[in-house]
């Protein structure tokens, strides 16, 4: 049984608190149900998406799962519910759930047999497939890169999976491009479990390094990866916290607006 939203005050989104073993149970569950279906997370860059493009939105709306994945995010929904996960002797933290949180824990998803991974370059995307295949033992796992994405990519890379017809979809094309083909292609790809695992296959692939976990408990990861990929993260730890705090600002001044957006 999939455990009901709940708000994270202040960012005004909702998510799914989920531990490991609640999540690989879920999402055997949903794989069982055959029927499309879509887990995706919650941090800081999706909450300023969320509230800034009503594509990305409507995806989220309509999302099965919607994990904790920033400790910013777990933080707060932890000071609204604190009475829910210390009853089981348990820290917010144990209900972050990063990609990399789950991912090595695939093999304990019942009845995951066929499994896709989209995104990454050519060399991570074929380490990564390597990598779950030991993790999820006797399963058939195979991989198409994402990197030069463009419409001609797109419609392959739904043709592939229509033939291929997984169970279970990761898909790491970097927020928000694996968003907007989820929200503009779900309806034509097969059914299977899409997950949207943002930059999560270079780490499987062992190309991207992962933050030491002491990092991750005291929700220091951004400035590891900002002393790794500056160019890459320093908007996003210094420019749109501001952004997401404006629309925040809006949307309390002029709810009746932008919540119709």
């Amino acid at each position: 049984m999939i455990p009901e939203r709940q708000r994270v005050p202040v960012l005004d989104v909702d998510a799914t608190p989920m531990r490991v073993n609640e999540l690989t149970e879920a999402m055997g569950m949903l794989i069982a149900a055959g029927t499309s279906a879509t887990v995706l997370g919650h941090n800081l860059h999706s909450v300023t998406l969320f509230h800034s493009r009503a594509d990305v939105r409507s995806l989220y709306e309509d999302s099965s799962i919607i994990l904790l994945d920033g400790a910013p995010v777990a933080m707060l929904w932890g000071l609204a519910h604190k009475g829910q996960f210390q009853s089981l002797g348990q820290g917010t933290m144990a209900y972050r759930l990063g990609s990399m949180d789950w991912i090595p824990e695939l093999g304990r998803v019942h009845g995951l047999e066929r499994v896709a991974v989209v995104g990454a370059g050519r060399a991570a995307n074929t380490k990564a497939v390597a990598r779950l295949r030991s993790i999820i033992p006797g399963a058939t796992v195979d991989g198409m890169p994402g990197e030069d994405w463009d419409s001609a990519l797109e419609d392959a890379v739904v043709n592939w999976l229509t033939d291929f017809r997984p169970q279970l979809v990761l898909i790491g094309l970097g927020m928000p491009l694996q968003e907007k083909v989820l929200h503009r292609r779900l309806a034509d790809l097969p059914p299977a479990l899409y997950c949207a695992v943002g930059g999560a296959i270079e780490q499987v692939a062992g190309i991207q390094k992962l933050a030491p976990r002491w990092l991750g408990r005291l929700g220091l990861e951004w400035a590891w990866r900002l002393v790794l990929h500056p160019g890459r993260v320093a908007y996003r730890v210094f420019v749109e916290p501001w952004k997401l705090a404006g629309l925040l600002i809006r949307r309390r001044f002029q709810p009746s607006k932008t919540k119709g957006k």
